[in-house]
């Protein structure tokens, strides 16, 4: 009898390393990284202090984290990410940058969030463009849906927002649905958010913007 797999949001793809990102993975890791563990993380000792807390759920390649983290110092970020690349694109931006308040975990945010993180640890969630999944047989796969949005919740403060953004529009409709079936959160706007100013625009998002594509952010608050 075969054990039951749960639907992954991801796929690990054979992306290609840089030598650079190889090099930034290889060696900052062990300074920024947190390895995967079936204990809860006691975040003022990851970070050395006592500090407001938000989590980064799939970065990419680094930019727009490195930007947020560079920008309110006053803040730690914990950022979750799968693919070896972006990780070490980040790992290379923290070295250069000399970031420190910001720690990776590379491993998947569902495992992370059940075994890792402390209720009512987390003063705000950024999930910047989350894979959507296009084809209508794989929006299964998608990270946002009612379960996921639970458990999230339970780790946020209470007054701690959930932050998506995404340029799928029929992936908005479904997080809007599912972020306003959660009974913990609150939309903070009727129904779409204007973009919060914490949140760069990257160039892949203004050349959207710029061929007529929209964006929509969703900025919901736990109870």
């Amino acid at each position: 009898m075969s054990e039951h797999r749960p639907i992954r949001s991801f796929v690990l793809r054979q992306g290609r390393v840089s030598n650079a990102q190889r090099r930034a993975h290889e060696t900052l890791l062990p300074q920024y990284g947190i390895p995967f563990a079936d204990s809860l993380l006691d975040l003022d000792k990851v970070f050395g202090r006592n500090a407001p807390r938000f989590l980064e759920i799939g970065f990419g390649m680094g930019e727009t984290t490195t930007a947020i983290a560079q920008a309110h110092p006053q803040n730690d970020y914990l950022a979750i990410d799968v693919h070896t690349p972006g990780v070490g694109s980040l790992l290379k931006q923290i070295g250069e940058s000399g970031l420190t308040n910001l720690r990776i975990i590379q491993h998947d945010a569902v495992e992370v969030l059940q075994q890792m993180l402390p209720s009512e640890c987390l003063d705000g969630t950024h999930i910047f463009f989350p894979d959507p999944w296009p084809k209508a047989r794989h929006h299964k796969r998608r990270l946002i849906q009612p379960q996921f949005i639970a458990l999230l919740s339970e780790r946020l403060k209470h007054g701690g927002y959930v932050h998506v953004a995404t340029d799928w529009e029929d992936y908005a409709q479904q997080i809007l649905q599912v972020l306003s079936n959660e009974p913990q959160l609150v939309n903070t706007a009727t129904d779409y958010a204007p973009c919060p100013e914490y949140r760069p625009s990257t160039k892949f998002e203004q050349r959207g913007l710029k061929l007529g594509h929209g964006v929509w952010d969703l900025v919901f608050r736990r109870r």
